[in-house]
């Protein structure tokens, strides 16, 4: 009796559990196996396309590598296959979404679909035709769209993809962008009327080399995994981070536009944005090759895009060429909070230890000794994260609660574990745990334990509504006249990018109220920082911040609750 579908998928998860461990041969063989079934639904199909992509980045011969590569090279032609009367909608959710042949939408923000649209014309479009805000339509879309409101102020069941129609002549969503560029707006007010809009967005995937399915970067070597895996409990955190530096290579502006395409394509197929993703500059990439064929690529941002106070780089990782995640990294002096995101297919490939890898690359290129993880990162608002004991991950690699209430709810739990023989914590303990911060120290001060940039922020809205009542232009006003006379400068020969670092950095200032009797070096320090916020390489910026003592001191007390 021949086996089934679902027991040749079973046996294929399994064996890709034990890379390094099994016979790459027995591998091949059941990979032919798998290859010659009927796939008569999507969900078997979506599953089969994670095993291989996952071998792909993570195969233990050549030719198993080169079996992955022929059946991932056949998927067009069975999505196709799939096509008549089956119901595909499952391809396109987040954890399956990005296979050839089929599409995803969603209402990206305006950065990303001007990209899209620029990059891949002819296979992105408007999808208006469910959209159902359209008192989002109403209120934008007259700006283009000359007697609209004779029509939308007053009628129902307006047909706006009509109207969008009769004007773009077909080519409704560069028509729309075109419009959009010629606003006398900042990006940033382009990008919020956009956004109020909700438009949805189709990419059709076809055959693009951007799917999930074919998406790498070519590699001269490929690392093969002819011992087993890495497990987490064979990563020291402490070792890693204390090893020697990574040689770190700075590409060209050109090689750098070419990883932030292939982030963007990764990430946006899988229905992902980040900020310094979509806003990055292709002039700061910079790469570190770390070992068994991981690569792992650092960006931050340009001036004019930057945060006010911290800095910020974002990047990712490929392994043998694969996307495999995304990383950002906001750092104030030397603490920084870490968001990693590990794409479905390959959260059992050695994920501890290319996490340690991506935390040495931040920790050397922002110099941070205090490591913290968002709360969603181990479960707040994240139920998956919940089910996959996300807290333990951190927790084992040495990262601890920063509220003191759930360190003892943490060391209590600790003790059970211990006592008790397969005890698993409950899901709604893993949710208290997951209220706060965890943090990783070198060494463990607990100094930033109470520190919030939301702390720091209200305390400058507080100053807003009590001395200005609630103006912030007049704030921006009295803050910068005042501390550029207590600095002794003059901003009328400062470029507009480091005048509106100056603007921002001074909110805080206006809060210490013993700026004025700094000594000339502590105020030409603070100087030097904010030109270094406006300058070309952000780093240089944490290094000049690290340095301010006195800053740092009284940041520390106005964000600390």
């Amino acid at each position: 009796m021949k086996p089934s579908l679902n027991r040749l998928l079973d046996q294929l998860e399994a064996s890709k559990r034990g890379v390094g461990k099994i016979d790459p041969a027995r591998l091949a063989k059941l990979l032919n196996a798998v290859g010659r079934q009927q796939f008569r639904d999507a969900e078997s199909l979506g599953r089969f396309h994670e095993l291989l992509v996952f071998l792909r980045a993570f195969p233990p011969s050549p030719a198993v590598l080169r079996k992955v590569e022929q059946l991932l090279a056949s998927f067009a032609r069975r999505v196709s296959q799939l096509k008549s009367g089956v119901d595909l909608s499952s391809l396109e959710e987040e954890n399956l979404s990005g296979i050839v042949g089929t599409s995803v939408c969603a209402a990206f923000h305006y950065d990303q679909v001007a990209w899209l649209a620029k990059r891949f014309p002819r296979d992105v479009e408007m999808d208006l035709a469910d959209h159902e805000r359209t008192d989002q339509l109403a209120a934008t879309l007259p700006r283009f769209l000359p007697l609209l409101e004779e029509d939308s102020l007053v009628e129902a069941d307006v047909p706006y993809p009509r109207w969008v129609q009769q004007a773009s002549r077909g080519r409704d969503l560069a028509w729309l962008l075109a419009a959009f560029e010629r606003l006398p707006l900042s990006p940033e007010e382009k990008a919020e009327i956009f956004g109020g809009m909700e438009l949805p967005v189709r990419w059709k995937l076809g055959s693009s080399k951007a799917s999930r399915t074919l998406n790498k970067r070519p590699v001269r070597k490929v690392y093969f995994h002819i011992q087993p895996l890495i497990r987490r409990n064979e990563v020291s955190l402490a070792e890693e981070l204390a090893r020697s530096p990574l040689k770190v290579q700075k590409l060209s502006r050109r090689e750098g536009e070419k990883i932030l395409d292939l982030c963007r394509e990764a990430t946006t197929v899988r229905y992902r944005e980040l900020y310094g993703t979509t806003r990055g500059d292709p002039t700061q990439v910079l790469r570190a090759a770390v070992g068994r064929g991981v690569e792992i690529f650092l960006w931050g941002l340009p001036p004019e895009r930057r945060l006010p106070l911290r800095a910020y780089q974002a990047g990712f990782t490929l392994k043998n060429g694969v996307p495999i995640n995304y990383i950002e990294g906001i750092s104030l002096f030397e603490w920084m909070e870490i968001g990693f995101n590990t794409f479905y297919a390959y959260r059992e490939g050695e994920t501890a230890w290319i996490y340690a890898q991506a935390l040495r690359f931040l920790r050397q290129v922002l110099g941070v000794s205090c490591i913290s993880v968002y709360p969603y990162q181990i479960g707040k608002d994240n139920e998956e994260a919940i089910a996959s004991g996300a807290y333990w991950f951190y927790r084992k690699l040495g990262f601890r609660p920063m509220r003191r209430e759930l360190g003892r709810l943490s060391a209590l739990e600790e003790k059970k574990i211990a006592s008790r023989p397969g005890h698993r914590t409950p899901p709604a303990t893993l949710r208290r745990l997951a209220r706060g911060h965890v943090v990783y120290e070198v060494p463990d001060v607990g100094a930033w334990d109470g520190f919030s940039m939301r702390t720091l922020g209200f305390a400058i809205q507080r100053r807003m509504a009590e001395r200005f009542a609630g103006n912030a232009s007049k704030m921006r006003q009295d803050s910068r006249e005042r501390l550029a006379r207590i600095l002794g400068i003059s901003l009328a020969k400062w470029s507009p990018i480091k005048q509106k670092a100056f603007d921002n950095f001074v909110l805080v200032l206006s809060l210490i109220p013993d700026v004025a009797r700094w000594t000339r070096q502590e105020k030409n320090q603070v100087l030097d920082v904010i030109r270094a916020k406006a300058a070309s390489n952000e780093p240089r910026y944490s290094q000049l911040l690290r340095q301010h003592s006195r800053l740092r001191s009284w940041i520390l007390r106005l964000g600390s609750s």
